[in-house]
């Protein structure tokens, strides 16, 4: 029988990944949420999944240490990683990438700092828009730089937006629409064909009866 090893992210993506997976028939035999483990057994005996932090969840992919990954694009954009296809948008988890600023920020023509933790996505960014940036990586608490004075701008993601607002701040420029994705790894996608096509195609299914 074919194993497959299924990398979910934890958190939010976590809980709207799971009642599409229930609806293919596919659960953990734990309570991932009370559970200190990171590997779980499922109602299919040839299927595991797999519980990682979000930026994790590629790399196990790309190395083939798991064969199908369910991850949000803002961290398979900031990966860059190869080795892997990118087929299912789940269309869960929805939110958008973007910069923000103190609410009335006027830039100037000088060097900007930007702090965040999408440091990748972001130098693409500003040199597209022919900015010169200081990058300050930060891992949380990204609308406290400006704040603080650490940054003029921050890159995060948003969502209701009121996070931003509670701290002085305001959405600016949207960099990406962030949904959550299904990748493969490729090797995976040749060697165990048609079980991995037949997982994509019941969460194709799941998500269009959504």
């Amino acid at each position: 029988m074919t194993q497959i090893t299924i990398a979910l992210t934890k958190g939010r993506i976590l809980k709207e990944t799971l009642p599409l997976l229930k609806q293919i028939g596919l659960e953990p035999l734990d309570d991932v949420f009370t559970s200190r483990k990171l590997l779980f057994p499922t109602t299919k005996d040839n299927i595991r999944l797999l519980i990682l932090r979000g930026s994790d969840v590629p790399t196990y992919v790309q190395f083939g240490k798991a064969d199908i990954g369910i991850a949000g694009k803002d961290g398979l954009l900031e990966h860059q990683g190869d080795g892997y296809y990118e087929p299912v948008d789940l269309g869960i988890a929805k939110c958008r990438l973007m910069t923000a600023a103190p609410v009335g920020y006027q830039r100037d023509v000088g060097r900007l700092r930007v702090a965040t933790k999408y440091t990748k996505v972001a130098r693409e960014y500003y040199a597209q828009q022919g900015r010169q940036i200081d990058l300050i990586k930060l891992y949380g608490a990204m609308e406290l730089a400006p704040v603080m004075d650490l940054a003029d701008e921050i890159v995060d993601i948003v969502d209701t937006g009121n996070t931003l607002k509670a701290n002085g701040l305001e959405a600016r420029e949207m960099i990406a629409n962030i949904s959550s994705r299904v990748i493969v790894n490729k090797a995976a996608m040749k060697t165990k064909f048609p079980v991995i096509k037949q997982i994509l195609t019941a969460l194709e299914e799941a998500v269009s009866a959504k």
